[in-house]
């Protein structure tokens, strides 16, 4: 096993922040040092913190560190920023809420830029949390840029999504048409001190309880002699034992109100995963999640070396494209190696 390796399996921030350097500047140094840690990985309960901008995501994250430092559990921490689409940089500013904890060896807190990858999340943020895992961080949180309706990597890679919305952001109409609340496995609604936030609590209520509606009826289908079959008119059914109702908590997390039950939140989720076998199935979904997006970004790069081999850079080939001297779409299929 190589040294940096070892070091980072001890333990130790900063050969963790080299490596995580190496990985947000995809050094292919990096991808072997990666393959040594992945057996030591596995460990860690990872908590997903997303919602739209503004929502307090920050504020809140740092006030679940100082709960988890309290029972005495190491903790990780990966804030993801956007970064310009016009100058390419990133401000990565959400660190700037947990300077708290910045003098403490049990909080490690790493910034990421997004570099244009969509999904509120940073495309190196799944190796940063197995190094994070590796170096033996008990709890991970991962706080994602601010999102609208249908960024959802984030919940590809948590064990618990808690979905952070505050008075203010729209109707039941937008509340309902949100993709993002499908994902949460619970639902916080910060700034609670602020009017409205009641109304926020009975929106997502009417939310689940159509979730439930639309849940509890069985599809209608026409059998061979073209005869309606399915429960039509059939009574709502009482919630299964192996679905997760998401609480809502009420948090104004500047003042540390609320931070107890959404910590009880999390944990009775995290026993729901454990007991009804769901961990390991979030498990799977992260591992096939991981394996597709290794391939695409090596199928990627090779069909870029293949096409810069054999048509010329890039951006001359695009510009034989414009011109319609080229055919992008048999092109494609060549470097695919689809072609027959």
């Amino acid at each position: 096993m190589s040294a940096l390796a070892q070091s980072i399996l001890s333990g130790e921030v900063r050969a963790a922040s080299r490596l995580m350097r190496q990985i947000d500047d995809r050094d292919p140094a990096a991808t072997l040092v990666l393959r040594e840690l992945f057996a030591h990985t596995g460990k860690a309960y990872v908590i997903g913190i997303t919602g739209s901008p503004g929502a307090g995501k920050s504020t809140l994250t740092d006030r679940l560190i100082a709960w988890y430092r309290k029972q005495g559990k190491s903790v990780g921490v990966i804030a993801v920023d956007p970064t310009s689409p016009f100058t390419g940089g990133a401000i990565l500013g959400d660190r700037i809420r947990m300077q708290g904890h910045a003098t403490d060896p049990g909080v490690f807190i790493r910034s990421l830029a997004t570099r244009g990858n969509l999904g509120g999340l940073s495309r190196a943020t799944g190796d940063c949390l197995k190094v994070m895992d590796a170096m033996g961080r008990e709890v991970i949180i991962v706080e994602t840029v601010g999102v609208g309706q249908d960024e959802i990597d984030i919940a590809q890679l948590a064990h618990t999504t808690c979905v952070v919305l505050v008075p203010g952001m729209g109707d039941d109409i937008q509340a309902i048409k949100a993709g993002i609340l499908e994902i949460a496995d619970a639902f916080v609604v910060n700034k609670a001190d602020l009017d409205g936030s009641d109304r926020v609590v009975r929106e997502l209520r009417a939310m689940l309880e159509l979730r439930h509606a639309v849940k509890a009826h069985p599809p209608i289908d026409h059998d061979e002699q073209h005869r309606l079959k399915g429960a039509v008119g059939t009574r709502l059914q009482p919630q299964g034992d192996g679905e997760w109702e998401p609480p809502i908590v009420k948090t104004v997390a500047a003042r540390d109100q609320g931070l107890a039950e959404l910590a009880e939140a999390i944990d009775l989720h995290r026993a729901f995963l454990e007991t009804s076998g769901q961990k390991q199935e979030r498990e799977v979904r992260r591992a096939e999640t991981q394996l597709v997006s290794l391939l695409r970004d090596r199928l990627l790069a090779a069909g870029l070396a293949r096409l810069e081999r054999e048509k010329g850079n890039l951006a001359e080939v695009a510009a034989q494209i414009a011109q319609l001297k080229l055919d992008p779409y048999a092109l494609a299929d060549e470097l695919a190696g689809a072609a027959k």
